[in-house]
């Protein structure tokens, strides 16, 4: 497993490695969800220039040995494996990730794929150029995701945090992210979040830019259905700490300046591409 940074390409030998997607999947601790993930990446992704690549992050368990085996035995030469390794936390395992990726499109996503592939099916339907930015967004009026009245009421709570701390209008900023993929290279290393905080980071840094994220509807999956929450209370107060840094972080650049690679004004929330209906970007 490469735990060094990866090495720049540059001029015709980048244009020669590019891949149309790269998928950008975290592990920590993953021996129970790792491999039936890669086994629907490499079925999804069969016919499809894309290359798939896992970065462990600090695991505990037999993650390490587990992804070594699986890329010894890997079957499927169309679609490239390529394990990373970072220090543990998913921001770093992200901008491990991004930084490595050769996609034009960069999807950032979980181990256990939440959603399946409901927000590639949308981004699809979506011109990178003019949205850089595409969020499989559990905030969408309709998304599927109804996971209890606790974590609702906690997740109203948070998104009250991001708009008085931050004057964020994304919806869900932790969702899964399909990414313009030059956009994501060059935002990578503004990004300093080590942990679940890093995508939240992202869309405040997009945001102020002048992009904004574009949020699709999305359905949790089966599994992610059975499993209790895991927010405390006590979450709302961290979120609250982790929010206030990402401010004072970014408090220098001005809103809506320089606007970034394709950067555009762009809706919050959109109906889902080609496979459930025509993105309407004037849904919010």
């Amino acid at each position: 497993m490469d735990e060094s940074a990866p090495t720049p390409v540059s001029g015709s030998a980048q244009a020669a490695a590019r891949r149309a997607l790269t998928y950008v999947v975290p592990a920590h601790n993953s021996t129970l969800a790792i491999e039936p993930t890669l086994r629907a990446l490499a079925s999804r992704l069969a016919d499809r220039d894309a290359e798939v690549i896992v970065v462990e992050n600090g695991s505990t368990d037999g993650t390490p040995a587990l992804l070594l085996g699986i890329a010894q035995t890997w079957a499927h030469p169309g679609v490239p494996l390529r394990l990373l390794r970072s220090a543990k936390g998913m921001g770093n395992a992200y901008r491990a990730g991004i930084a490595a990726s050769r996609g034009e499109r960069v999807v950032l996503t979980a181990d256990d794929l939440p959603f399946g592939f409901d927000d590639l099916d949308a981004a699809e339907g979506v011109d990178p150029t003019a949205h850089p930015v595409v969020i499989g967004s559990k905030g969408h009026p309709d998304s599927d995701v109804d996971r209890g009245l606790l974590r609702r009421v906690l997740s109203s709570g948070f998104r009250v945090l991001r708009r008085v701390v931050l004057g964020m209008r994304t919806l869900d900023p932790q969702g899964t992210f399909v990414l313009a993929g030059d956009w994501a290279r060059e935002i990578a290393p503004r990004l300093v979040e080590p942990g679940y905080l890093v995508t939240t980071e992202l869309c405040h840094v997009a945001e102020r830019s002048g992009v904004r994220p574009l949020e699709v509807p999305v359905r949790l999956s089966p599994q992610h259905r059975d499993h209790r929450s895991r927010i405390a209370v006590r979450d709302v107060w961290q979120m609250a700490v982790g929010l206030l840094a990402i401010r004072r972080r970014h408090a220098m650049s001005a809103p809506h300046g320089r606007r970034l690679s394709g950067s555009a004004d762009l809706p919050t929330s959109a109906r889902p591409g080609p496979a459930r209906g025509p993105v309407d970007p004037g849904r919010r």
